[in-house]
């Protein structure tokens, strides 16, 4: 499982999602420009000394994203306000890469159209969004739970607790 942040803007957010990520073991990617310095005391902050235990992947445009992407082979599954099917209808893959956007801005056209799916956490009517940090917490832990991988080694079986 990966989790991509497309050019974010917030450090702290990013922190707290790299954070999510070495918790859960899962790769992380962060497609430029971000709109921080990566040495910003924010982002180290929300981090803290996890990010150390994180795979992190740092890609210089949504264009060398998409052909590492594409080389994988892994779908890409986009988080949007904009999109019609829920997080929880969807089946996810062990491969699967789930993309965020810019807090202040989600994603291009150009990149929404490149998406294998796209996904809508539902909220109450009247309320523009969750934040990033959130959906990203939320949305991973529907796709371990449906992929087994959120067990711990040892217990990926059908006999749990």
């Amino acid at each position: 499982m990966h989790i991509a942040l497309f050019q974010p803007d917030i450090p702290q957010n990013t922190g707290t999602i790299l954070r999510l990520c070495a918790c859960l073991d899962v790769a992380a990617h962060i497609i430029e420009p971000a709109g921080f310095p990566i040495s910003d005391r924010h982002f180290r902050r929300a981090g803290m000394d996890y990010l150390d235990h994180v795979a992190i992947t740092r890609h210089d445009s949504w264009s060398k994203f998409e052909q590492w992407r594409n080389e994988a082979g892994f779908r890409l599954v986009l988080f949007t306000t904009k999109a019609a099917s829920s997080y929880l209808d969807f089946r996810y893959e062990r491969d699967d890469v789930l993309l965020f956007g810019r807090e202040s801005a989600g994603v291009t056209d150009e990149v929404a159209s490149a998406a294998d799916a796209r996904l809508v956490i539902p909220i109450r009517p009247g309320l523009r969004s969750l934040n990033v940090a959130m959906a990203a917490a939320m949305a991973l832990g529907e796709a371990l739970r449906q992929t087994g991988s959120a067990l711990p080694e040892g217990l990926r079986s059908k006999e749990r607790w």
